[in-house]
């Protein structure tokens, strides 16, 4: 797990995530999903603290962080790209997007750009299997994607 030390402030947010889910430990993936979105990822400082103010162990924390794929352990980039490699996007060429992603980017999957704006992992299935292979990049879907349009779409982020 990637390291956080948590700060007074930190800790405030969780805490008043927590309380505005009543404390309840039936709301956990609801806190966790609040506290993904305020923090970026869920590295353990995070987890132990939710676990602290649910009266929960930490190990139960954990084991929904790691159940679940949306969740992250990890830092993402600004911008976190994810290709699905469910079958009719494999089938369809998701491999060869993948690589270019990867030649692109310079990481391999599971990195983050060195400049913190790109990271790159794959899905099993984005549910979105007409228009494969599909790539989402933050939440925006692009359909039928081939590799000759990577450098574009990746251009297009140009901050």
């Amino acid at each position: 797990m990637s390291a956080l030390i948590l700060q007074d402030c930190h800790k405030k947010t969780i805490e008043e995530i927590c309380i505005y889910y009543k404390n309840d430990p039936g709301d956990l993936i609801k806190i966790l999903h609040k506290a993904q979105t305020a923090f970026g990822y869920l590295p353990e400082s995070v987890q132990r603290e939710i676990a602290f103010h649910l009266k929960i162990s930490v190990a139960k924390v954990y084991g929904v962080v790691t159940f679940y794929s949306f969740f992250t352990m990890t830092p993402k980039g600004k911008h976190p790209i994810s290709v699905c490699m469910g079958t009719a996007c494999y089938v369809r060429g998701a491999e060869k997007v993948l690589d270019e992603l990867k030649d692109q980017l310079r990481i391999k999957v599971g990195g983050v750009t060195e400049n913190g704006k790109f990271s790159l992992d794959c899905l099993r299935c984005v549910g979105a299997c007409g228009l494969a292979p599909v790539l989402l990049i933050g939440e925006k879907v692009y359909g039928r994607v081939e590799a000759s349009q990577i450098k574009g779409i990746l251009d297009s982020y140009q901050d």
